[in-house]
């Protein structure tokens, strides 16, 4: 039995903040996580995908987050147990919660705080008949390696943030950039707009909208594709890539079993701690799920830091709570 102060379910960036503010009330952790190594979706999915809206950093690799993460959080010696999936949870007589893994791990907690991001996930495909064929061959529906793409043609699909980002980038990197959106309004961010549309009026990419692609060809490997706009004109285009990107689809898995209140694919919380109907039970992060949420990893920060308050109340319910500033507390661990 690993025995801790909190058990947290999933090892993603806000689980893994969730260790130092944990850290800073003397607070131990456990975290259990599917993935095989810390990081959740950034190190598993786009480990080189810069992000922008961390404070105090203009720009971050996805990688690189988590390894200032994963410093941030080690003078706290949290535990790890990696390459296992949380299963199931039980309450005991003391107070404290048992979550077991599907390898039969034990953990033993006062507080669980699921910190699961999407849960069990998998990339939206494209209703395209042949695109089986030319997955890993010429279809990538996640970016792991940008150098990977270095002087090729790619076409790029997709309207929101994963879209915009990665044609950005990808413009100093490919030879021929082409995006493709079903609309003319995008869901991402407007200054990501205004650098793709910038990058079209300076002729380092194409954007090609109200289309979808329809065809595409090739033998053994990807050659090109076909992109119909409305009912008449079809473009026939060559490429070396085709990158769908229309998001994840999200599962909870086992923790629709767990006999907490969902609302649509997501964990229903208050936005006092984030504590779920369980007492004692924290979701935070894009799994949970309230009355103006944003799924953006600043947020999950902010749901971090407050859950962990409400877990040191739990464990120390006489003891007086007194925020101190880390500037006045010295270093971490120290």
């Amino acid at each position: 039995m690993i025995e801790t102060d909190i058990i947290i379910i999933g090892a993603g960036p806000t689980g893994l903040f969730a260790v130092f503010e944990a850290g800073l009330l003397k607070l131990k952790c456990h975290l259990i996580d599917y993935l095989p190594q810390p990081g959740g979706q950034l190190a598993e999915i786009y480990p080189k995908k810069p992000i922008y809206d961390i404070p105090g950093f203009p720009s971050i690799l996805a990688g690189d987050l988590v390894d200032n993460l994963m410093e941030q959080a080690k003078p706290f010696n949290p535990g790890f147990t990696l390459g296992e999936r949380a299963e199931t949870i039980e309450k005991t007589e003391d107070g404290k919660f048992i979550v077991t893994t599907d390898r039969g791990t034990k953990h033993s907690a006062p507080n669980i705080m699921i910190a699961g991001g999407l849960g069990c996930f998998a990339p939206r495909k494209p209703e395209i008949e042949n695109i089986a064929k030319f997955e890993d061959h010429g279809i990538d529906y996640i970016i792991k390696d940008p150098e990977k793409f270095r002087d090729k043609k790619i076409v790029i699909a997709g309207g929101g943030d994963s879209a915009l980002d990665w044609s950005i980038f990808l413009a100093d990197v490919a030879s021929d950039v082409t995006l493709v959106h079903r609309r003319t309004a995008f869901r991402g961010a407007l200054d990501s707009v205004e650098k793709v549309e910038n990058l079209v009026a300076s002729g380092r990419m194409t954007l090609i909208t109200e289309a979808e692609i329809t065809e595409l060809k090739g033998d053994s490997e990807l050659t090109g594709l076909s992109i119909s706009q409305g009912s008449e004109t079809t473009l026939h285009i060559e490429t070396d890539y085709f990158i769908p990107l229309f998001g994840l689809s999200p599962k909870l898995g086992p923790i629709k079993e767990w006999g907490l209140d969902l609302g649509k694919e997501a964990i229903l919380v208050n936005t006092t701690d984030y504590q779920t109907n369980a007492p004692g039970i924290f979701a935070i992060g894009d799994i949970n799920q309230y009355e103006g949420k944003l799924k953006l990893i600043l947020c999950g920060f902010h749901e971090a830091t407050l859950a962990v308050q409400s877990c040191y109340k739990r464990i120390f319910p006489d003891r007086k709570l007194v925020l101190k500033y880390t500037t006045v507390m010295g270093a971490p661990g120290s």
